[in-house]
């Protein structure tokens, strides 16, 4: 029995476990949203929490404590300096998990771990949605191989059309 064994397994060894959790939390608090499966954005959804705490806090010790688990001297500054302020008189409840899809290969359910009241609008999001505006570009080679694929439809559609006339 597991009584008092808190957290999932994830089907991995405890230290690939630590890292990938590590690299999660990391990427939540650079972006403050990332896609996974359930199983794993329940376990993101603690840690993040705990390092958001640590950010409120803000002295020395919660620094160093905070960066045993965060990757990046960046990122670390953010959750300080941007993260904390932003839910100084929040008690918690930093992060929301949306249940999103199905992954198309193995069918595993996916979920959206967010960081709530993250703002929508600003600079990041005007040139996100700039670049999504645009059309992407195809290469040259992607664009002969298309054309090939069309003409070679168009070529067997036109030799049946003969066949059947003939």
């Amino acid at each position: 029995m597991r009584h008092r064994h808190g957290g999932r397994k994830l089907g991995r060894t405890t230290s690939h476990r630590l890292a990938m959790l590590r690299n999660m939390v990391t990427s939540l608090l650079e972006h403050e949203q990332i896609e996974t499966t359930d199983a794993k954005a329940k376990e993101v959804r603690r840690v993040a929490e705990r390092m958001i705490t640590l950010g409120k806090r803000g002295d020395l010790h919660a620094r160093r404590l905070a960066m045993r688990v965060v990757r990046r001297r960046e990122v670390a500054a953010k959750l300080f300096d941007e993260l904390a302020p932003r839910y100084q008189n929040r008690p918690g409840g930093y992060t929301r998990v949306l249940k999103t899809r199905r992954r198309r290969g193995d069918a595993a359910p996916l979920s959206l771990v967010e960081l709530v009241d993250r703002p929508t609008g600003g600079a990041k999001a005007k040139a996100g949605a700039s670049a999504e505006a645009k059309p992407a570009r195809r290469s040259a080679s992607k664009a002969k191989a298309g054309a090939a694929a069309a003409g070679k439809a168009g070529g067997g559609a036109a030799r049946q059309a003969k066949g059947s006339k003939a």
